[in-house]
């Protein structure tokens, strides 16, 4: 039986590690030809490694224009065209209230979250097939208040906004533009967390649990493939129901 994706080509930025990666292992399982994105060649080259086959690594910075350039130039070279873009690439500081944020700060995370995603998706445009997926990467913390997280926030606020307006753009292709925003999920960025700090986030989750990288994954599959023919424009929380209530 084919997969979901069977001959689709998907490229996932920012892929080495975490959800993106899961995702990117579960693409492939579906029968897609992945393209991954990190900036760190190591861990590029582990990832392609665990990802095992049909799977192409090319070393970039989401926030540096000439590297998208170079991505989809491989990209165009090896398969000719896109049917899913997954832009995932992401980063933040916390415990930054108001009082002390620099522009440093300001500058990394806005170069990535938000200049990157839009010029991921403006630079894929010429090489998007007609009907393509575009999935981006939000964060609860679009919705949320969260304390000391203020240019994150809002970075993942902006990607939101720019979803809606793609929608719009990207009509006449039948190109689907959604955003899919993650709760608290147990990636790498628990590493060396003792369990108790993990306990304390799992209790204020209505599942009362924190999620797994793989259920990120399955819910980017249903955005990437035709099981999601009619929905664009939205914003997907997989997040336990945290920023339901």
């Amino acid at each position: 039986m084919s997969g979901k994706l069977e001959n689709k080509v998907a490229v996932i930025t920012g892929a080495t590690s975490g959800m993106a990666l899961a995702t990117a292992k579960l693409f492939v399982e579906e029968g897609a030809y992945v393209f991954i994105t990190g900036r760190r060649q190591e861990q590029l080259d582990a990832a392609v490694k665990e990802i095992g086959r049909n799977v192409t690594g090319v070393r970039a910075d989401s926030a540096n224009l000439d590297d998208l350039d170079h991505l989809y130039e491989v990209v165009k070279a090896e398969k000719g065209n896109i049917d899913i873009l997954y832009a995932s690439s992401g980063v933040g500081d916390f415990g930054v209230p108001i009082g002390t944020v620099t522009e440093e700060i300001y500058a990394k995370t806005f170069d990535v979250n938000v200049k990157g995603t839009i010029f991921t998706i403006q630079k894929a445009l010429p090489i998007l097939n007609e009907g393509a997926s575009i999935i981006m990467t939000g964060s609860i913390a679009s919705v949320k208040g969260l304390e000391g997280m203020g240019v994150y926030n809002a970075s993942k606020a902006a990607v939101r906004s720019l979803a809606r307006t793609w929608t719009v753009e990207l009509k006449a292709r039948k190109i689907r533009v959604n955003v899919l925003s993650p709760g608290t999920i147990l990636t790498n960025t628990f590493d060396g967390v003792p369990q108790e700090v993990i306990d304390s986030f799992a209790a204020q989750i209505p599942l009362g649990r924190v999620g797994q990288p793989e259920e990120i994954a399955t819910v980017a599959l249903f955005l990437a493939s035709s099981d999601s023919s009619f929905i664009t424009g939205i914003e997907l929380f997989v997040d336990g129901g945290t920023a339901q209530i």
